[in-house]
């Protein structure tokens, strides 16, 4: 499908989600415009509904929710597919996708960095009984990951899919943050990145989409 207007995506770098999109259109090719802004910004509210970010407006197209938009520029541009088109890779890509959002994103990024970013301590300093509450399922979940991509360096199959390009941003903040000044064991403990974790820090989807430190919703 041959489109001339560029898609522009209304979010912010900090933003995990809104990297996840970018992330989709640098995998393909696709140049784009980003509208920064913060969370509950007008123009986010006349897209989603509840204010929150990404959304996407192409021409008379608008939309909310990473997943959604994703799906709209893989359908909608050339260049490497990232939803598979074979019903079985395109289930196990929707089966990782869900379980990253729905369980992984609040372990790895609403309550593990959050704890560092955004702690509610008196001092405003990372919050060290909240990181070591959640070590363990931070462990567990990345091993998860880990041991998922080790026969052929991807989650589903062997082809890069938006399964892989989920996870990172978030994953790859969530690692650096190991090891931190709480005190915490997680240098030590957390699994290190391996597999397509390591393939995905040279693909396209890596670049200037990948490149934030900060984090928003």
């Amino acid at each position: 499908m041959r489109l001339t207007t560029k898609p522009e995506i209304i979010g912010s770098a900090r933003s995990t989600y809104t990297r996840v999109v970018r992330m989709v259109c640098e995998e393909k090719g696709i140049e784009y415009a980003l509208t920064e802004t913060m969370l509950g910004a007008p123009e986010l509210h006349a897209i989603h509904p509840l204010g929150k970010m990404p959304v996407l407006r192409h021409g008379n197209v608008e939309l909310f929710e990473s997943k959604a938009i994703a799906t709209y520029l893989d359908r909608s541009f050339s260049g490497p597919a990232v939803f598979p088109a074979e019903p079985t890779l395109a289930a196990l890509t929707e089966q990782w996708v869900s379980l990253v959002n729905t369980v992984m994103d609040r372990t790895l990024i609403r309550t593990y960095l959050y704890a560092y970013i955004a702690a509610r301590t008196p001092d405003g300093k990372p919050d060290g009984a909240a990181i070591a509450a959640v070590m363990p399922a931070m462990i567990e979940q990345l091993g998860i990951l880990d041991r998922a991509v080790e026969q052929t360096g991807y989650l589903v199959g062997h082809e890069f899919t938006f399964a892989d390009i989920n996870p990172r941003s978030g994953q790859a903040r969530s690692r650096r943050r190991r090891g931190a000044r709480c005190g915490s064991p997680s240098r030590r403990l957390l699994p290190r990145p391996r597999g397509a974790a390591e393939f995905c820090r040279y693909r396209p989807a890596r670049g200037s989409a990948g490149a934030s430190q900060a984090h928003l919703a």
